[in-house]
């Protein structure tokens, strides 16, 4: 078995972790948790729930694309918000729901936290996808 580890052009330069990790057992890829940071790592709407998750979605297709899967093929899904309440769910879900359309769906996880990496930071997803 052999772990690739990548980080794709297009997101950004990640410390102490890799954006990408490709398992040749079973072939899938797990995905670190994405936060709404664009390529150059400038974070994207400070403050606004609805537009980090868009940028952090749009992170998560990048990342899926470097190791050849899509949002189809996500079997493993666990999202972390910040502070979470029930208004910050539609958002969120608009932005899930653009990328995986109407399926299928993957397992899924919502967690509610107190706090990310940065304090800016309002919500982190990881995925893990089959390749083969």
């Amino acid at each position: 078995m052999t772990i690739d580890r990548m980080n794709p052009e297009g997101l950004s330069k990640p410390t102490g972790y890799s954006h990408v990790a490709v398992v040749s057992a079973g072939r899938q890829v797990h995905i670190s948790g994405q936060v709404a940071l664009d390529a150059y790592g400038n974070l994207v709407g400070k403050g606004d729930i609805g537009a980090q998750a868009e940028q952090v979605f749009a992170n998560l297709k990048t990342a899926l694309a470097s190791a050849g899967a899509d949002f189809s093929k996500v079997f493993k899904m666990v999202t972390y918000v910040v502070g979470l309440k029930p208004e910050m769910l539609p958002p969120i879900r608009a932005a899930r729901a653009k990328h995986f359309g109407d399926g299928p769906y993957p397992a899924s996880t919502l967690v509610g936290v107190t706090a990310l990496v940065n304090p800016d930071f309002l919500i982190e997803v990881e995925v893990s996808a089959a390749l083969d």
